[in-house]
């Protein structure tokens, strides 16, 4: 099928089934702690899965053990929906940008290529910078950006992977109200149809974008569902509909 004339185009998603992925008997121990221990987690395929949770009990972790970056003290049996490995198949978004200072804006989103040394895609790098708004800067180096013009760039390179799987650690943390709105909206849109987890501390958020909300609470830790979330993503964190799905977040990450 021809790709419509858009300028989404670039990020259509693969006419393959979502990628739905499985994780079973994860363990974790810190410092002597068991964090969590025969932990299971289920991402559905093509849905956007925020993790919700106190400071300290693993989610970071768990979130690079999905993205084959496992740290001591970490194990756990993970699989695609299809039988096999997640290896070359997620793309991971941290909390800071991580954007190279000697490299131009254009030259980070493209970094992947480089790095595995393939020809890199520089159209679709500037369709993707055009999506985020960055049309304009391009060439400049990522100093002369704002905050939120570098949690863009990020998004952009996160993209260029164009992997069925996204991994994405508070990445709009720090940044200011109305910015953080802001990019919240634009990635419901540009990962529309991916299978997504993004971890994040702020409720508000997790109700914003989150098709399924987990909550990860308890020593060892343990995941639960939240049920019945209202409406359709990116939701209006004003809401009178949402206050009772906050109140339900609230009450279980006090039973932590």
């Amino acid at each position: 099928m021809t790709p419509p004339a858009h300028p989404a185009s670039p990020l259509a998603i693969s006419p393959a089934l979502p990628l739905a992925v499985s994780l079973r008997n994860a363990r974790l121990t810190y410092g002597g702690l068991v964090l969590f221990d025969g932990l299971d987690l289920e991402l559905q395929g093509g849905v956007f899965t925020c993790l919700l949770g106190p400071s300290g009990i693993g989610k970071s972790s768990l979130l690079r053990l999905l993205a084959g970056l496992t740290p001591p003290g970490v194990s756990g049996d993970l699989r695609g929906s299809d039988g096999q490995s997640l290896t070359g198949r997620v793309a991971y978004m941290a909390q800071q940008d991580l954007l190279l200072p000697w490299l131009s804006v254009l030259q980070n989103v493209m970094l992947g290529s480089r790095l595995r040394g393939e020809p890199a895609d520089r159209s679709r790098a500037l369709d993707l910078l055009a999506r985020v708004g960055l049309a304009d800067s391009a060439l400049v180096r990522p100093d002369t950006l704002s905050g939120g013009m570098r949690q863009r760039v990020a998004l952009a390179r996160t993209l260029m992977e164009d992997r069925p799987l996204v991994l994405m650690d508070e990445p709009f943390s720090g940044l200011d109200a109305l910015t953080r709105l802001r990019l919240q909206a634009l990635a419901a849109e540009l990962l529309a149809g991916r299978t997504v987890l993004l971890i994040t501390h702020d409720p508000l958020e997790a109700l914003r974008l989150g098709e399924q909300i987990l909550i990860m609470n308890g020593r060892p830790a343990t995941l639960s569902v939240l049920p019945d979330l209202p409406g359709t993503p990116p939701r209006d964190p004003g809401d009178l509909t949402l206050q009772a799905a906050y109140r339900a977040i609230l009450q279980r990450l006090e039973a932590a």
